[in-house]
């Protein structure tokens, strides 16, 4: 086999590889039931902690949105904003390097940063209230980007 062709082969390989880790971009949103009865601070303060936790850095807080980033090994970068209220919260794409995004798509390893964020969230608005009652709306279906 000459080596263009080898090389030709190796090339396409790994292109079709790399086209499996892309994935739908995800936004997850979540209303709050009433049971919750959460105040937009007591949200903010979720989502804050829930971010620390998993190692996000806060950008910017302002009322009804916390901007946050995170960086992995100095390779992969993420931007998002989460849009909330006493009412409930969506975590929305904003930017990104090293994720392979493009056409509305993004590395794998994005939608499980963000479910896992999204879960944690859940985990202490719960804590906070004792009560296991927020249900998901959207969650795993792919979002159109509002950018």
């Amino acid at each position: 086999m000459s080596s263009l062709l080898r090389a030709a082969l190796v090339t396409l390989a790994l292109l079709t590889m790399a086209g499996c880790t892309s994935k739908p971009i995800v936004n997850p949103s979540r209303t709050l039931t009433p049971q919750v009865q959460a105040s937009q601070d007591e949200v903010k303060q979720a989502i804050v902690a829930a971010l620390t936790k998993r190692e996000w850095t806060v950008q910017r807080v302002n009322p009804g949105q916390v901007q946050a980033e995170i960086t992995v090994r100095e390779k992969f970068h993420v931007e998002i904003d989460i849009n909330y209220s006493a009412s409930g919260y969506t975590i929305a794409y904003r930017d990104s390097s090293g994720m392979g995004y493009q056409d509305g798509k993004i590395h794998r390893n994005y939608i499980r940063w963000v479910s896992f964020l999204d879960q944690d969230i859940l985990a202490e608005l719960r804590a906070h209230h004792d009560q296991p009652s927020a249900r998901a709306i959207g969650v795993g279906e792919a979002q159109p980007l509002s950018q």
